[in-house]
């Protein structure tokens, strides 16, 4: 038992010795993070080229038909832009002069050529191909409108996918600019009526930048190697505001108790803080980390660069944590540290007298009312998400203003908005020149037709010789345009229905396989191979988290308790996702899009993010719990004791993180949006009535349970077995 005991105490051993360390080079340690400052400085104003909003799916038939389309038909679905031009005349004469003008026009692009032209209600518009990257037709977008300007097309619009990134990137720097601003003035205030006046505020902000840039430098290398999303450094230096504001609020709160004892020294204070507060923050961060890094199985690479990028951020924040913070307090001292005129809301030294003792001890004396109460709250939160519907993205929850949408409004109110977008079926016939066989043509045609009685389809073309066949005459092309936009759920309908139903039914030629692609299947697709993995990301992230607080809290119940209580957050936060963007709850309040699908993504990691969120608060108030009744407290006291110590920490930490993400609420783009309310509500949520009302609750029930982990439970997770104490033994 000694022996256990002393494995359970080695790792504060550890970060006694390492906090020394730090606090003797303290110097040195600021120095080195000043370096990561400057690099990352310069990574972040050079990541924005390397970019992308792809949604490619490796290995499904819309990528393979993609990739035939490329190598076959020299169209490159990611790489090609739409040339929209009001028509005055719809002559043939005035129509083939603006063509022309058009060729000269996109000959000002490397590789881009005329593949389609159509003119339509008073409209001309062509596709501009090439076989450039999305990052790289996206950086010639300037260049294709200064030619048609100079052809002396003036009213010409760009759009597609490299015009539509090019407009959006700097609406999305601006953002990024003007929530920094918000959300730093906004933890400024919150920090100084929590904390009061004194230099320590600016720890919390120190620490922001050196995650930030900490984390941007990884990603800025990650980005050369792999695909990483045109959202990410919004999502990093936001996120990464409210965890190093969580962790020093943390850190600082601890450091001031320690400090409370007159006889111990600012660096003993420094050393017990991070012996307790610090192995906390190490289990808090292993959390988050959980939570993200099982976006990592995700085949897809758009969310898989959203996971390895949101990994970075508790990793980096956690080596901040451990080197800066001490640094930082070490520095300041006791002076430095402690509040001058306003003290704070969280200076009191009788916690077990404050507003949350009080709450904890209400808690206790009616545990069943309140758990019943809750449930009933956080139900009625999450009752909305039954009308949860995800789209792979939307080309009209953006800023109408930009020339890429405006072209996409005047296409869809002149020919429908299926035009930007159609879908491309592809027939590979298996060998050169059996595309125009007669039995193909009459299969080719027999498709067209049944494609054509499907209500949503509007216009269907095939052809015998190129665009719709290839050089090589074996591969074959139908384009398909429907009546919606490619995310909305008819288009997602059309593309199952298609494959499932439509081209089996043609009974094309032995040999012949059919791909369908475009961006209505790469969405499908998309959408498909993501949700297809979130059970597995549920799955994992619960054990795995289950596992971590098993060691962490030395209980075989309460991890239970804390991974189910993170389902119930992360439901309420579903819940009011779709209540505020479909239902249009509040949206007019926040000003955000008004929308009938969330984007896909946002789900998938606002799961990942609230889950380990919900771990961190977790974390800080349980473990403040564990310490009490390892002292000798009974369970009613080890609730009030934790929770009054924590709570208006963890209160407090919760409202400046959703100061944090005001940033994205208040941007312009509609998954940032999304992701914004999605985690603001749910971390409110789980800090008040799920941590706050729920957890003790639930513990006061439970009793002397909570605190129980049988010997062969702990030796398999190597940590000191915790014994199920006799009834009545703590009163």
């Amino acid at each position: 038992m000694k022996s256990r005991a002393r494995d359970r105490r080695y790792p504060s051993k550890v970060l006694d010795r390492w906090t020394r360390a730090i606090i003797r080079w303290r110097v040195a340690v600021v120095a080195g993070w000043v370096v990561i400052l400057v690099l990352g400085a310069v990574a972040s104003a050079k990541l924005p080229d390397l970019l992308t909003t792809s949604l490619s799916v490796p290995g499904t038939t819309s990528a393979q038909a993609n990739l035939i389309l490329l190598h076959n038909f020299g169209e490159n679905v990611e790489g090609t832009f739409t040339v929209v031009l009001p028509v005055a005349h719809s002559s043939p004469r005035a129509v083939t002069a603006l063509e022309k003008k058009l060729i000269r026009a996109a000959s000002s692009v490397p590789t881009a050529k005329i593949t389609q032209e159509q003119a339509v209600g008073g409209l001309l518009y062509a596709n501009v191909d090439t076989s450039l990257n999305l990052n790289r037709a996206s950086k010639a977008t300037a260049t294709l409108r200064r030619a048609l300007a100079a052809q002396g097309l003036r009213g010409a619009l760009v759009t597609g996918p490299p015009a539509l990134q090019h407009d959006i990137t700097p609406v999305l720097t601006g953002d990024l600019h003007r929530g920094e601003v918000l959300a730093l003035a906004l933890a400024l205030l919150l920090l100084i009526i929590v904390l009061g006046v004194c230099w320590a505020v600016i720890i919390p902000f120190l620490m922001a930048a050196a995650i930030a840039a900490g984390s941007l430098a990884v990603v800025y290398l990650l980005a050369q190697r792999f695909l990483m999303v045109l959202y990410i450094p919004n999502v990093v230096e936001l996120i990464g505001l409210g965890l190093a504001i969580d962790y020093s609020l943390l850190i600082v709160h601890r450091f001031r108790g320690e400090l409370s004892n007159e006889s111990v020294s600012a660096d003993a204070a420094i050393v017990k803080t991070m012996s307790t507060a610090g192995r906390t923050i190490v289990l808090s961060s292993a959390a988050i980390a959980i939570g993200l890094a099982t976006l990592l199985i995700v085949p897809v690479p758009f969310v898989r660069s959203l996971g390895a990028a949101g990994l970075v951020v508790p990793v980096i924040a956690l080596a901040a944590t451990l080197t800066l913070q001490p640094a930082l307090l070490s520095l300041l001292g006791r002076a430095g540290s402690l509040p001058v005129g306003v003290r704070g809301l969280i200076f009191r030294r009788d916690v077990v007298a404050g507003t949350w003792a009080r709450i904890s001890r209400a808690v206790i004396h009616r545990p069943v009312t309140v758990l019943f109460a809750s449930l009933i709250v956080l139900t009625g939160f999450g009752f909305s998400a039954l009308w949860l519907q995800v789209t792979p993205g939307s080309v009209t929850a953006i800023p109408q203003h930009l020339p890429a949408a405006r072209a996409l409004t005047l296409v869809r109110e002149k020919t429908g908005p299926g035009v930007i977008t159609p879908l491309e079926i592809v027939i590979d016939t298996g060998a050169p020149h059996l595309a125009n066989t007669a039995k193909m043509a009459a299969g080719r045609l027999r498709l067209a037709n049944l494609i054509l009685r499907n209500a949503e389809v509007r216009v269907v073309a095939i052809g015998y010789k190129y665009p719709y066949v290839g050089s090589s005459g074996r591969y074959d092309q139908i384009f398909v345009i429907g009546r919606h936009d490619f995310g909305d759920g008819a288009s997602q309908r059309l593309v199952h229905e298609l494959r499932d139903v439509v081209i089996p039914a043609a009974h094309l030629p032995s040999g012949a396989t059919v791909y369908v692609g475009g961006a209505p299947a790469q969405g499908v697709d998309f959408l498909s191979t993501v949700y297809g993995a979130f059970p597995w990301i549920v799955f994992i992230a619960l054990v795995l988290a289950y596992w971590v607080l098993v060691r962490a809290f030395r209980s075989l119940l309460l991890p239970l308790i804390a991974v189910l209580l993170d389902l119930l957050s992360v439901g309420a936060a579903y819940g009011l996702l779709v209540a505020v963007f479909r239902f249009g709850i509040g949206s007019s309040i926040l000003r955000t899009y008004h929308v009938s699908q969330i984007e896909g993504w946002v789900p998938i990691f606002v799961f990942a993010m609230l889950f380990g969120l919900s771990m961190d608060y977790e974390v800080f108030i349980v473990s403040r719990m564990r310490e009490s009744w390892d002292r000798g407290s009974s369970n009613a006291r080890a609730i009030t004791e934790g929770l009054a110590h924590t709570g208006g920490v963890v209160t407090a930490a919760a409202v400046i993180m959703v100061g944090a993400l005001s940033g994205l609420i208040l941007g312009h783009v509609a998954g940032l949006q999304e992701l914004g309310v999605g985690l603001a509500l749910g971390v409110l949520i789980d800090a008040t009535i799920v941590r706050g009302l729920l957890l003790p609750s639930v513990m006061a029930l439970l009793g002397r349970w909570n605190w129980w982990l049988p010997k062969r439970i702990a030796h398999v997770v190597r940590v000191a077995p915790s014994p199920l104490e006799d009834r009545g033994a703590r009163l």
